[in-house]
């Protein structure tokens, strides 16, 4: 086979006005005559690590698998994830003993650093690298953004939050150092704009926003260039990507417009962001997709509910708060609630890894070319404890995942040991992390990536 054409460079970026639009990964980046060559333009290279923390455990009764090692047939709570069942693992029986003594605060603390969360209610808190940023310093080396840091509430609460724990304990899941956290953004706008570019100060902003009635206008002219260059499927490819883009501008503006039309303050939402909690999820969770695919970020967390929430779920019938719930007494009538709660959160995750699974890339999907891990660093709500967390693992590491699997350990596991397995697996190694005593056997093909 001849080569006519020289291949993009990965890093290929269209740029127009406040906006550098980053192109999905395409046939044209990778040379025919080296498609399978170990270089970073290779899917099976591009290493993609996310985490999904949900609040105050579960009703572990409703979420365990029955069965055998294989998920012939997921549990109430899991349901949501039958589309994808062979590309997920349920992982059962792991623990945070550095969580106790147990509280909202040092669930969400320990949950990515495994670590004892310094009790303080001021500024010298003092926690633990977390898991994705070592993996940030590994694989986003290349990447526009070395990783994602996203929630769904928009808080700047200080001070003291649950049981003498300085808020920044519940508020950051992510910690570059054992003294920096790292906040997350919840506004679907900023996340725009930090992903694809907004240049200058508020009043500029503005102005751009005036001018460019949206992101691929402004780059029209650069992509019909392009588009010349590619061959038939790319050019397919790049289009898909495209209305992605434009769909998600489309419900931001939407979003807008609806909060442009209530002038009074809303202390839980500000403008922009979607009055419905599974819109606004929704939208997260499609900025996600599109960060991954043009590959801006190699390594994403997102807090999809914070830790003493007191929401409501009027959408699935729930009015309670969440969070008094959980507080529940063994009264059957609360945990079922409880359990709506989290077959709720575990459909918004299914609809993400649905949608992985439609883009195409390589010769596979992007939901083949990344792993995340979707759980809590709660066990049993009601009692507080940090023992047999829900964890599911997701995505397909690029063929080497072993999914349709419900790993059960014999003995309280750390989850120390399921982070050190995937630091392993997207080339992060590392001889221990935190208090592990090893990795999670079973989860992987027997083949390093």
């Amino acid at each position: 086979m001849i080569v006519l054409k020289k291949s993009l460079p990965r890093r290929t970026f269209l740029r127009g006005v406040g906006a550098a639009l980053a192109l999905p990964l395409l046939d044209a980046m990778v040379p025919s005559l080296t498609a399978q060559a170990d270089t970073p333009a290779n899917p099976a290279r591009l290493r993609r690590l996310g985490f999904v923390y949900v609040p105050m455990g579960c009703d572990i009764s409703r979420w365990t698998p029955a069965g055998g090692e294989m998920l012939d047939e997921l549990s109430p709570t899991l349901a949501p994830l039958s589309a994808v069942r062979s590309k997920i693992a349920v992982i059962s029986n792991l623990e945070l003993r550095n969580a106790y003594p147990g509280t909202h605060a040092t669930s969400n603390a320990a949950f990515l650093s495994a670590a004892t969360a310094r009790r303080t209610e001021s500024t010298d808190y003092h926690l633990g690298t977390t898991v994705d940023q070592i993996a940030a310093r590994q694989l986003g080396r290349d990447t526009q953004l070395p990783s994602l840091e996203l929630s769904m509430d928009l808080l700047s609460v200080v001070g003291q939050c649950d049981n003498g724990y300085a808020c920044v304990y519940q508020n950051n899941l992510s910690w570059s150092s054992p003294t920096t956290p790292l906040p997350a953004e919840a506004h679907p706008r900023i996340v725009f704009e930090n992903l694809f570019g907004e240049e200058g100060g508020a009043a500029e902003q503005r102005a751009g926003r005036r001018v460019r009635a949206s992101l691929l206008d402004s780059v029209s002219e650069e992509l019909v260039r392009l588009q010349q260059t590619l061959g038939a499927a790319d050019r397919n490819r790049v289009d898909q990507y495209l209305e992605s883009v434009r769909d998600v501008e489309r419900r931001i503006q939407k979003a807008e417009l609806a909060a442009g039309k209530h002038p009074l303050p809303d202390l839980d939402r500000p403008t922009g962001v979607p009055a419905s909690y599974a819109d606004h999820a929704r939208l997260m969770f499609d900025l996600q997709a599109l960060a991954l695919q043009g590959d801006i970020t190699r390594v994403i967390t997102f807090q999809l509910a914070r830790e003493t929430s007191t929401r409501t779920y009027p959408e699935i019938g729930v009015s309670e708060p969440h969070h008094p719930l959980t507080h529940h007494g063994n009264d059957p009538e609360k945990i079922a609630k409880v359990a709506k709660i989290n077959q709720f959160h575990v459909s918004l995750f299914a609809g993400f890894l649905q949608k992985l699974e439609t883009i195409r890339e390589g010769e596979g999907t992007l939901l083949d070319h990344v792993l995340y891990l979707y759980g809590s660093g709660m066990g049993n709500p009601n009692v507080h404890d940090h023992v047999n967390l829900p964890i599911v693992v997701a995505g397909g590491a690029a063929g080497k995942m072993r999914g349709g699997r419900h790993i059960r350990h014999n003995a309280p596991t750390p989850l120390a040991n399921l982070h050190l397995t995937l630091l392993d697996k997207v080339g992060a190694r590392l001889d221990s992390f935190a208090d592990s005593n090893g990795q999670v056997d079973g989860l992987f093909n027997p083949v390093s990536l």
